[in-house]
């Protein structure tokens, strides 16, 4: 295989003291830098993978974010060691947003407002139905599972109001049968980076464990897009779209899972955000908080409550599923002290399975615009959500669920590493990437990215899916393990070329 090599040659002045009328100043170079792709031949190089493959961010799809992909990125750098051309099927704007048949069925980026994360306004011009044609390297579709990607009519624009198909896939699949693995292969790549995996278990976190934990059943076709794949299932996904990529000799990189319950959707709500002033703080413990907590001490759940306080950091109250049900004691203690018999059913419906919130329990990000808003249907005091209204099943991620989720990745994440090493592919430790990102932060040139939402660096305003220079240091992460594993030299990417936050206005 013939490597290209290019050299880059940096000079710089050295300033040497006199000591005599015969020292003379002389100029010196750093050593030469000679770029190589090593044992790795670029020469077509395919993507394959989900969102975080596509550049998905600011909960959008959109030609900046395309640009700014990994995989874009990456090509950028593999082109100076004999890389070729990379292709995208990019959106038809920078609002990000699709309709299907005139009705929009993808929303608008989200954009900063000065206050917060905002959906920008206007009129998509994406149309699923006007397709795309020609190959297309990066084949990341937002959406996918690891099975999806082995699933034939993935692409089929029948399925899409169904669920059956993807709508981003529908836009550059080559024909509505095929699948997103089988477009992948059917290009012959030299070379492949394959990140697959967190929606199989994402999808069930950020629902707030909605979903169900799937293992045990080997099934796919039987699971829900917020089901979390058993790993069985998973393992024997993984181990297939591997083989058929390496089939005819490409070498590749992967990533492993990060632990999901890290990210700023999880993060940025506090459970214990509900300010209170004296007076209303007395009223609830009287009226409702005491009488209530008294039934559940007598039941032995005296401390699913506490008392609240004036202050900012009263604690959520929410459903917790994994509690026994005592809406049945506590609706007869109730109407034994008198509760109306219309009353004291709403109580023990709302608070039969409600405790406080805790700091074990994860809010979910959008659930931040629920708190303290009025619950349609339900009689004040008892309609104040997070407060008298118990946050529901979605709004919280639940230890128990929290634990499903961490199982899921660490099953996910053997398997991918075992994969790698059995087919001599590079590994990125994207789950020790992340740890170091929201523990502390991690350097990238002269910034720190960290796990705050907006101004953190790393996280765009959708709290899941990195920024612009977050995918940068992700992609500098790849180009560091493909040098490992191929003996390849490679040049970075600085920071600085790549913004945190999409201004509201792009070309």
């Amino acid at each position: 295989m013939n490597t290209k090599y290019i050299a880059i040659l940096t000079f710089f002045l050295i300033g040497l003291i006199s000591c005599s009328s015969d020292d003379d100043s002389s100029e010196g170079t750093d050593p030469e830098v000679i770029y190589s792709a090593g044992t790795a031949d670029f020469s077509n190089y395919v993507s394959v993978g989900n969102s975080l493959t596509a550049g998905y961010t600011d909960g959008a799809l959109f030609q900046a974010s395309q640009q700014n992909s990994m995989p874009n990125l990456l090509a950028q750098q593999f082109s100076l060691v004999g890389g070729g051309e990379f292709s995208q099927p990019l959106m038809n704007d920078n609002l990000g947003g699709a309709t299907l048949g005139g009705n929009v069925i993808l929303e608008n980026r989200l954009f900063f407002n000065g206050s917060g994360p905002a959906r920008l306004p206007g009129n998509p011009t994406t149309e699923i139905s006007q397709t795309l044609s020609g190959n297309f390297n990066n084949m990341g579709v937002p959406g996918a599972l690891s099975y999806h990607l082995l699933a034939n009519g993935y692409g089929n624009i029948a399925g899409v109001q169904s669920g059956q198909a993807n709508p981003y896939f529908v836009r550059f699949a080559s024909n509505p049968s095929t699948s997103i693995i089988a477009d992948a292969v059917s290009q012959n790549p030299t070379f492949f980076t394959l990140w697959i995996g967190n929606n199989d278990v994402l999808g069930y976190a950020t629902s707030g464990g909605t979903g169900v934990d799937q293992k045990g059943n080997l099934d796919p076709s039987t699971y829900a897009s917020n089901d979390i794949t058993d790993p069985n299932v998973f393992a024997q996904v993984y181990s297939g779209i591997v083989a058929q990529l390496t089939a005819n000799g490409a070498k590749g990189a992967v990533a492993n899972i990060p632990n999901v319950t890290s990210i700023p959707y999880f993060t940025t709500v506090p459970f214990n955000p509900v300010p209170l002033d004296e007076a209303t703080a007395n009223q609830l413990n009287m009226q409702l908080i005491g009488p209530v907590k008294q039934i559940l001490t007598a039941l032995g759940a005296g401390d699913r409550l506490v008392l609240l306080e004036a202050g900012a950091n009263n604690p959520l109250m929410i459903k917790d599923e994994d509690l026994q049900d005592l809406s049945a004691q506590l609706n007869g203690a109730l109407q034994q002290a008198g509760i109306p018999a219309q009353q004291a059913g709403l109580m023990a419906m709302l608070y039969g399975q409600a405790r406080h919130a805790t700091e074990m329990d994860l809010i979910t990000l959008p659930t931040s615009s629920l708190i303290g808003t009025e619950q349609a249907g339900v009689p004040a005091p008892f309609n104040n959500v997070g407060v008298t209204y118990p946050l529901q099943d979605g709004a919280v991620l639940l230890p128990s669920e929290q634990k499903a989720s961490t199982d899921a990745v660490i099953a996910f994440n053997s398997t991918i590493e075992a994969v790698a090493e059995q087919n001599g592919l590079a590994l990125v430790d994207a789950n020790a990437i992340l740890d170091e990102v929201v523990n502390g932060g991690a350097s990238f040139d002269e910034f720190v990215l960290n796990g705050d939402l907006v101004f953190g660096g790393a996280f765009s305003l959708d709290g899941v899916h990195p920024t612009a220079r977050g995918y940068a240091y992700l992609a500098n992460n790849f180009l560091e393990a493909i040098e490992n594993s191929f003996d390849a030299v490679l040049p970075r990417l600085k920071a600085a070329d790549y913004n945190t936050l999409y201004p509201a206005q792009l070309p």
